[in-house]
């Protein structure tokens, strides 16, 4: 299982999932841990990643989103659910103001937010399933740092969650390692691959398929 022996280890790991991006850390995963679930990220080409810090709302309530602020450390991911997904507001303004300034990096939301102009321009990056003004009762406690699943995919308390343009993806903290280094391996050979074929050279016959369909004739 990987530990950490200081925040900084955490924040480095962190930055480099972003940097190396959903679709390569989710190859190099197996290609597991996608969060399969259409969502909408507020602020175009924003990235981020880091542990996950969850509030699992009651149904239609985020009063579990008011607990888990007090919870936040920087370079946090707050991801925020509910039983059944709704278009109900579980996040606006003023909560993604108090997750900026606790240091969240970005939000995951598997409901609702609003005061969706704000939140694409200031404080963390938000990607969310609805977008609705609908409000949101605070009257159940719900949960904080309980493992979730949304889209089929588990998401546990310190587990690393990557986010950018092409969605979501979930390494579980005791992978991270491994999944790291599989994603560098792979981000190298694609290097390698896109100057072969600004060079002309062509994946149908780098791949061997061309050889492949010419024999299966």
């Amino acid at each position: 299982m990987t530990t950490y022996e200081s925040t900084s280890d955490a924040t480095a790991a962190a930055a480099e999932l972003a940097e190396l991006g959903v679709a390569t850390v989710y190859e190099a995963a197996g290609r597991t841990g996608l969060v399969d679930v259409a969502l909408q990220r507020l602020a175009p080409g924003t990235r981020a990643a880091g542990p996950a810090r969850i509030a699992a709302c009651a149904q239609d309530d985020n009063r579990a989103v008011h607990a888990a602020m007090a919870a936040v450390a920087p370079g946090d991911v707050l991801v925020l659910t509910m039983p059944e997904p709704r278009p109900v507001a579980l996040l606006g303004d003023l909560l993604a103001t108090q997750a900026a300034q606790r240091g969240a990096v970005a939000l995951l939301v598997d409901g609702g937010v609003r005061d969706s102009d704000e939140l694409a321009q200031d404080g963390p990056p938000v990607w969310a399933r609805y977008v609705r003004a609908t409000g949101a009762a605070k009257a159940s406690p719900g949960a904080v740092d309980v493992p979730v699943t949304i889209g089929g995919t588990e998401i546990r308390p310190g587990d690393f969650v990557v986010l950018d343009g092409d969605g979501v993806v979930v390494v579980p903290r005791e992978r991270l390692d491994e999944v790291l280094a599989a994603a560098r391996e792979r981000r190298d050979r694609e290097e390698s691959l896109r100057a072969r074929f600004k060079a002309g050279e062509l994946s149908y016959d780098i791949y061997g398929m061309r050889a492949e369909d010419g024999a299966a004739r």
